[in-house]
């Protein structure tokens, strides 16, 4: 991954900025030009606020290149409380914890090394909500 593009999704990466149309009130990640629901161009930055249930959960055994050293770890679909679903890692839990339902928060966590630098790639995950 080059430098400019490791920065140019730095706000996706690292706060969740996504879209909110302003026609239709769909709110999106990752940001689109267009809205997929009533076509409106009409869309301006969105800030979720990082918090969700579990939509579906599996444990990787056999992950993709640049992850097969943290295997296995438990991924999931994240329904955000705004209505867009998230594929994510979970992380603060033991594979055989997480469970559909499970509110979840995000939080910022190292996510692999890239390529033979060894730049560390940061990112999202998310963990089980802590109480309040």
């Amino acid at each position: 991954m080059s430098l400019a593009k490791h920065w140019r999704l730095q706000q996706q990466r690292y706060r969740l900025i996504g879209v909110q149309c302003e026609d239709c009130g769909a709110k999106l990640l990752p940001r689109r030009l267009v809205c997929p629901q009533c076509k409106s161009h009409n869309l301006q930055p969105y800030s979720f606020k990082g918090q969700g249930m579990v939509y579906s959960h599996t444990v990787v055994y056999d992950a993709p290149s640049g992850y097969d050293g943290y295997v296995p770890y438990p991924a999931a679909l994240v329904r955000l409380d705004e209505g867009p679903l998230v594929a994510t890692q979970l992380t603060d839990v033991d594979i055989d914890e997480p469970y559909i339902g499970m509110p979840v928060e995000m939080v910022t966590r190292r996510l692999r090394e890239h390529g033979e630098s060894g730049m560390i790639v940061y990112g999202y995950k998310f963990r089980p909500k802590l109480k309040d």
